[in-house]
């Protein structure tokens, strides 16, 4: 139920129309919580109808303008419920990992300039979020909000970090293959 609860807090940062919550949601939450325009749509009709956002007034009625919407008090004591709440950690599932380790079953074509391409976007991820630090949390920002939001961006910097380090290694671990490495036979191991 992580959706609804990403939706709430950008709400409660800024009310917001669907279309500005989506735009919104594409430069900060979306870096670690993805959702498709459709799935912020249907969320906020579902919210509404928990009664734990409302539309708010239009100063002018005309049809087709946008809904912003905000949260209520139901909505943050929702929210405060569910940050408050354990949580294990959730397995890491990643399609490379698994495609490394049918490489080892069926041999590794292809994989190696793929690798290279998860490097260049890790590496260029890793410098939007070194650029976002730069510009909204100079050394003087110390407010409880902005460190916190500081931490959500620090993990990104670290993943990312974590993840371009690693494809390096990786490409490294290639380079020492043999070309015409001999197809594993029988070994079930692990």
């Amino acid at each position: 139920m992580s959706l609804p609860h990403a939706i709430l807090t950008a709400l409660l940062e800024k009310p917001s129309s669907g279309l500005e919550l989506t735009r919104r949601f594409d430069k900060s939450i979306g870096y670690f919580w993805s959702a498709t325009h459709q799935q912020i749509y249907r969320e906020l009709g579902k919210l509404e109808g928990e009664g734990y956002i409302r539309t708010l007034p239009a100063e002018q009625p005309a049809r087709g303008q946008k809904k912003s919407y905000e949260v209520l008090p139901a909505g943050r004591a929702e929210l405060a419920r569910w940050t408050a709440a354990s949580q294990d950690p959730k397995p890491q599932r990643d399609i490379l990992l698994l495609r490394l380790r049918a490489a080892a079953v069926v041999g590794t074509a292809g994989l190696e300039a793929d690798l290279r391409r998860h490097l260049e976007l890790h590496q260029r991820q890793l410098a939007e979020y070194e650029e976002i630090e730069r510009r909204d949390f100079p050394p003087d920002r110390a407010a409880p909000q902005d460190r916190l939001r500081h931490l959500v961006l620090r993990a990104g910097i670290d993943l990312e970090t974590f993840w371009t380090q690693w494809l390096t290694d990786a490409l490294k671990e290639f380079a020492e293959l043999p070309a015409d490495a001999p197809e594993p036979t029988g070994d079930t191991s692990g």
